[in-house]
């Protein structure tokens, strides 16, 4: 396995892959990886002759007072584990590398990032799809590989990846959880032990709700109503948001019918976790 900061060399090696009929898979991430990572790189591996993992904290979806220079790195770790799960190279460029002083490009969707962390997140979700496309542009890859945790991420890729006709398959993955129903997240380091054991109520209110959807509950506010009172019984919780949306669109629904998500998120402390269901409902 290789590692590489320039966008140079990682064509120079895929076209060499390129010129021997090889497919090639992307999994872009922010490094500090784990289980859940390992599992995208997995499923990469499986379905692709190699394998190339982004290991970049994106600056520009950080918003002016989010957690950029706080984020969890450790790219010596991130090797091990790539290098474990079968990758072939790591492209770990400095953002210099990616950025020009004088960048002004962007790249944004609408509606399908307006709502849930849209909100909160004005200009998230451009910074996103910014340096997502510029990996696309970089790797060319065959298959890009994104975790369901992150779900109006994996909508919003795949809505721009539709409307500007990019020739490449967005493959999402399962939520990845600790054994006591965590969701797995490179921000879960962030809590002390008082707090890990708060955070448990996001994955409680997320099998409450997708079990009264299982028992034949449709109405998305008696969902919500019940997955809210479970989060405000917690003391170290603040609720974000608590929805339920079209699962491609991220447009508000009224009942579970078709392919629903039902996304919350939640501040335990100062930390903002995310946790997510979708039911397909017929």
């Amino acid at each position: 396995m290789e590692l590489t900061g320039s966008i140079k060399e990682v064509r120079r090696q895929v076209k060499e892959w390129r010129k021997q009929g090889l497919s090639v898979g992307l999994v872009p991430t922010m490094g500090y990886l784990h289980e859940g990572h390992k599992s995208l790189i997995d499923r990469a591996v499986a379905e692709n002759d190699k394998v190339v993992v982004s290991d970049f904290v994106n600056p520009i979806q950080f918003g002016a007072n989010e957690d950029l220079s706080t984020y969890p790195r450790d790219i010596e770790a991130d090797k091990s584990l790539c290098e474990a799960a079968g990758a072939d190279l790591i492209f770990h460029p400095e953002p210099e590398e990616m950025y020009a002083p004088d960048f002004s490009t962007f790249v944004e969707t609408q509606q399908v990032s307006a709502g849930l962390c849209g909100k909160s997140r004005p200009t998230h979700f451009r910074g996103v799809c910014t340096v997502v496309s510029k990996l696309f542009n970089i790797v060319m890859p065959d298959r890009a590989y994104f975790g369901q945790k992150d779900a109006q991420q994996l909508a919003v890729v795949r809505r721009m990846v539709r409307d500007l006709n990019m020739d490449i398959e967005i493959v999402g993955c399962p939520i990845i959880r600790e054994e006591d129903g965590l969701a797995k997240s490179s921000r879960n380091t962030y809590l002390n032990p008082s707090e890990r054991q708060a955070a448990l109520v996001l994955s409680r209110a997320i099998f409450a709700g997708e079990e009264m959807i299982k028992q034949g509950e449709r109405e998305a506010e008696k969902i919500l109503a019940h997955m809210k009172s479970i989060i405000d019984a917690e003391p170290m919780a603040k609720i974000d948001y608590v929805e339920m949306v079209d699962a491609d669109t991220i447009q508000p629904v009224q009942k579970a019918e078709g392919r629903v998500l039902a996304a919350i998120a939640v501040y335990i402390g100062t930390t903002r976790l995310i946790d997510n269901f979708i039911a397909e409902v017929r």
